[in-house]
Parts: structure tokens; sequence; C-alpha cells
């Protein structure tokens, strides 16, 4: 059974949290998936009773999520705040952040200037069948207009090709097999309320696939409104690790993502922050960088989907 629907071209799009409600029931087999363990500590089992159909219908989404095709544009504005005092002190000083001051005779202090990036970009996002192609033209850097077309990212942490995707991984039907979900509470985001879903890989589960961490799902539609991921899963973490072996501290990495926008029953990503942490054995953290970025304006030309059973 195939289903379709196309977006208009429009001249813009306000960005706002929509309730689509899903009429139609869920497939059986995604809510008793006999691979499935979900957690009964978290809440009372009255309220826990409800994660296997919240999972059946993000499982659902996911489905439309994973066979869809879009075209749009939006301003994406990112911030980016980056604290060197921990490579100044192992001997790598950033060249604009270090500076000395004289207090008189024997007296020097030298410190070290957070580093703080502004960039604005029109960005433009096309997927057709598997394949995501990202395009930027630069607006501004640090306040000043710089206009330069097919621009790079000039970011230190890049993460932001998979956001839109990147609920499928953690609640597609094939992946929830590999995790052990908990419902943890209610929450509200906007006028919308949610339920908090805890999901960590099993034992055994494929180390470099799973991610981990938690969402935020309106229970009416099964769409996940918000994602806080954790740890080793997320891409080239590896970078993260050298950091943290330098300075002889465990990185923490947090990417929390917003999906505020909607489009034909499909969210796209509206806010992304990352915090670069690393953590003495105390467990007290030094945060090394945050990134935020937002992206709003959009103007949809295609949003479609093509979900066959």
């Amino acid at each position: 059974m195939s289903t379709s629907r196309n977006a208009p071209s429009l001249a813009a799009s306000a960005m706002a949290a929509v309730a689509l409600l899903f009429l139609s029931p869920p497939p059986a087999h995604a809510v008793t998936h006999p691979c499935l363990h979900i957690s009964q500590n978290a809440v009372a089992p009255a309220f826990q009773s409800q994660l296997p159909a919240l999972l059946a219908k993000a499982a659902e989404y996911c489905r439309k999520l994973e066979n869809s095709a879009f075209d749009f544009v939006c301003r994406e504005e990112i911030a980016e705040t980056i604290d060197p005092a921990l490579d100044v002190a192992k001997y790598i000083p950033p060249s604009t952040s270090e500076w000395t001051e004289y207090l008189g005779p024997g007296i020097t202090i030298s410190t070290v200037r957070k580093i703080k990036h502004r960039f604005v970009y029109d960005y433009q996002c096309i997927r057709a069948g598997r394949t995501i192609r990202e395009m930027r033209t630069q607006l501004e850097e640090n306040g000043k207009k710089k206009v330069v077309p097919n621009a790079e990212l000039k970011t230190s942490i890049v993460v932001f090709g998979t956001a839109l995707l990147g609920p499928i991984g953690l609640f597609g039907k094939r992946f929830q097999p590999d995790y052990d979900f908990a419902l943890t509470g209610e929450d509200k985001i906007g006028k919308t309320k949610v339920l908090v879903v805890d999901a960590k890989p099993k034992p055994g589960a494929p180390p470099t696939r799973n991610l981990y961490g938690k969402a935020w799902i309106d229970p009416a539609t099964g769409n996940i409104l918000r994602i806080e991921w954790s740890e080793s899963r997320v891409g080239r973490f590896d970078v993260f690790e050298k950091r943290g072996q330098l300075y002889k501290r465990k990185p923490r990495l947090v990417i929390r993502s917003e999906f505020s926008a909607e489009k034909n029953g499909i969210r796209f990503p509206s806010r992304l922050s990352v915090e670069e942490a690393y953590l003495k054995e105390s467990g007290k953290a030094f945060i090394r960088s945050r990134t935020e970025v937002v992206y709003k304006g959009f103007k949809f030309f295609t949003v479609s989907y093509d979900v066959r059973d």
C-alpha cells in the first residue's frame, strides 16, 4: 500500500509545534516485538503501560520519515563559544585567545579569553531517494556581512547533516529491538503534552550503530519533538576522546535536537545544541565548547513520503 503527499511551494512557513492526529492504529507487531524489552522500574505500572503503544506510533512516524523526500530552504544561525583554557594549559595556545597583562615588577598574569563565533547561512536541504544534499550560502560572520556561495561550515563541531533523520536510529522498527526503553515522565513542549522516554542500548547491541539518550514524544501522533543524545555513540567521537587523553579527563558530548518545524506530518530540526565537556575523576566538568544552531524562516518546496508495507 502506498501513500504519497506533496507540499505546494510556499513563500514562508511559520515554525510551530503542530499536533497531527494519527487516526489509524499501529500494526500489532510493532507493539509486541519479541525482542523488545521494556523497563518496568522507572514509573508506576499504570503509567508504564502506555509505552508499547507509544513506541508503535513512534515506529510508524519513523517509517514515514525514512521514506520521505523534501526540498526546503531556511536561515541557519550558529553561535559557538570555545574556552581554550585546557588547550593553553597543555601548551597548545590558540592564536587569538591568549593575552598577558603586566601588573608591576615581578607580577604578570596570563589569562585566556573565550573565543566566540557567529555565522549565518542561507541553508538548503534536499533529499531524494536515500541521499541528502546540503548547500549553504554564507551571509554573515561575527556580525559582518560576508556573502560566500557554496560555503563550507566553519564551526568546530559538525553534527548537522543527520539531525533530521536522527529519530530513526532510536525508534525505527528495525532498531527498537536493540534498546531497553523506559517511560520516565511527562512534560510539555509549547502547548503539546509529551511523554519522556529513555533509550539505552542492550548489552551486545552494535556499538557503532546505536545512539542513546532520551526523547520527548507526542503520545497522540508518535512524533518526536525533542531528542537528547549522549556520549560516545555520536559520530566522530574519536576527536573528543583524543582531546580527553590530552587533558587526562573523560570526554562528555551532549547533543539536543528540537523539531518544531512541521510540514505534511514530517518534523524538521528547529534548534540544535552541542555541549563538549571534559570530566575530572571527581565528576567536575569543564565545558570546552557550546554550539547553538537555530533554523528559522522555512520555505518548503516539496515534502512527500511513500510508505509501503
